[in-house]
């Protein structure tokens, strides 16, 4: 069992195109080290050491908290501690994150997974600093859990695809802008509430998820950073490597990609890529008609593009 684990593990990051599975389960796995931790550390009698741990990667809503721990604007959005709220989260993004992915591609699901986290760190760091509200309780408030970026991809796939519907339990078919709507309503109205961080985080996040794709229509990739520094990451990871692993990896990997290489040639003489224009043309029916209105051909060719995008 132990082993088939193991290979599930390492195929969910060797398989391309796998980014909403590899978000899912980083966020497990860090769910999992972080329940453990805390059990065994209040067990022991050491409830303060795991409350400086948490503090050393929740996002502190105090400028000058921030200051000395900037990287929490990026740990936060992976760290939850309670179980349903990360099932919840894990759910919500799996949901609209296929949409995402099926109509965007695997790396821009990634980026707005990313910008919908680092959106609502900042607005939530701007308005407990500026807003006569919150600033009293800034010093003694922390952020975590990933609902600014889930929110981005639910609000993302909303605008990207409106009348996309999702079959709910007791209400039968809703059409997944209905479902956006709400969830930016409850954050709005939970702002005076005891998670008010959390629900500027999420305004943030939906703040994000309607640039995103908005810009997208008009030509403009906002992920485009994003994805430089996270090949940039990879390629330090895979050059740091030993030689020795490096070279045997390489015997496969130049088998492999000769194959891919010719793979590509053929597909490329027999199917040519759509353009640009094609997809936006079929991204704005979508907006307009849902994604029930492509035709075959149109469904074929956003596939080749959003596979092409990776």
């Amino acid at each position: 069992m132990l082993k088939n684990l193991q290979e599930e593990f390492r195929g969910t990051f060797s398989k391309p195109n796998n980014g909403l599975n590899q978000i899912i389960v980083i966020n497990a796995i860090i769910f999992g080290v972080i329940l453990l931790s805390k059990t065994i550390l209040v067990l022991s009698g050491y409830s303060s050491a795991f409350d400086k741990f948490m503090n050393y990667l929740m996002l502190p809503a105090s400028y000058n908290h921030f200051i000395k721990k900037p990287w929490t604007l990026f740990t936060y959005f992976f760290l939850h501690e309670r179980i349903f709220h990360i099932l919840f989260n894990l759910l919500f993004l799996y949901w609209f994150g296929m949409i995402i992915k099926d109509l965007l591609g695997n790396k821009r699901l990634i980026n707005l997974y990313i910008l919908g986290g680092l959106s609502g760190g900042i607005l939530y760091l701007l308005l407990f600093n500026s807003v006569p509200y919150f600033k009293p309780i800034a010093d003694s408030t922390y952020l975590l859990g990933a609902s600014a970026s889930v929110m981005a991809i639910v609000v993302g796939a909303a605008v990207l695809s409106p009348d996309y519907t999702f079959f709910m339990i007791f209400l039968g078919p809703v059409k997944i802008k209905y479902i956006a709507g709400f969830y930016i309503i409850l954050a709005v109205a939970g702002l005076t509430d005891w998670n008010a961080g959390g629900e500027t985080a999420h305004l943030g996040g939906a703040l994000m998820g309607f640039l995103f794709v908005w810009q997208l229509r008009k030509g403009n990739d906002l992920g485009k950073p994003v994805t430089v520094i996270l090949e940039y990451i990879a390629s330090a990871f895979k050059e740091s490597s030993s030689e020795q692993r490096y070279k045997s990896k390489m015997k496969v990997h130049k088998n492999q990609t000769a194959s891919n290489t010719t793979a590509k040639k053929n597909s490329n003489v027999t199917q040519e890529k759509p353009s640009q224009e094609i997809v936006d043309r079929i991204l704005d029916k979508i907006s307009k008609s849902g994604y029930e209105s492509l035709s075959r051909d149109e469904k074929e060719a956003l596939f080749k593009a959003s596979d092409d995008k990776g």
